[in-house]
């Protein structure tokens, strides 16, 4: 748990204005970077302002034992983002609320490391391509673990999974991923 941002909180319910901002100033790139992943640039500023609202009108709710502040502000950062889809009819999340996973799936080969074959990928572009061309739930964990430095803990917490569940999302998005790759390279 991060402690600077439990003081921030801390400071901020206690009369810091200053403090929020600091918290703020902190997130608003992880925040908006993770939405406009998810949704298009030109309405993730809309979003990403009603996340910091939400987040100012909810901070006195949050339980410094239940979660950190970076899982916290993530969980409504993704909140947000469904609730817009369900705004739009059109909601591509609905796959990341099943549960009921059997177990044999959700076991996680270690000693398969193709992440470091994904990740040597040069081409920014290409990457984005094969990213978007995957199933939302996979898409969501590979964007917070690699892009928001988040462990398969705080996934878990935040999209309300098994730890198990969420390795196992991680091993298919990786294998996706490397042959949405490969096929790109060989075409």
């Amino acid at each position: 748990m991060n402690e600077e941002d439990k003081l921030l909180v801390e400071n901020y319910l206690n009369g810091d204005e200053s403090a929020l901002e600091k918290l703020i100033n902190k997130y608003f790139s992880l925040i908006y970077n993770y939405i406009s992943r998810l949704i298009s640039k030109d309405e993730a500023d809309d979003l990403v302002q009603d996340v910091f609202v939400r987040v100012w009108k909810n901070i006195k709710k949050i339980d410094f034992n239940k979660a950190s502040f970076k899982t916290w502000i993530f969980a409504i950062a993704r909140n947000a983002t469904v609730d817009y889809f369900r705004k739009k009819k059109s909601i591509p999340f609905s796959s990341l609320d099943r549960d009921g996973e059997p177990f044999s799936e959700t076991i996680v080969d270690e000693s398969l490391l193709i992440e470091q074959d994904i990740l040597k990928t040069e081409d920014l572009n290409v990457l984005n391509k094969a990213l978007n061309k995957i199933d939302e739930k996979y898409r969501e964990i590979l964007i917070l673990y690699y892009q928001e430095d988040m462990t398969f803990k705080e996934i878990g917490q935040l999209l309300n999974k098994p730890l198990n569940t969420v390795k196992s999302y991680h091993y298919r998005a990786i294998l996706k991923l490397r042959d949405f790759l490969q096929d790109m390279h060989q075409n």
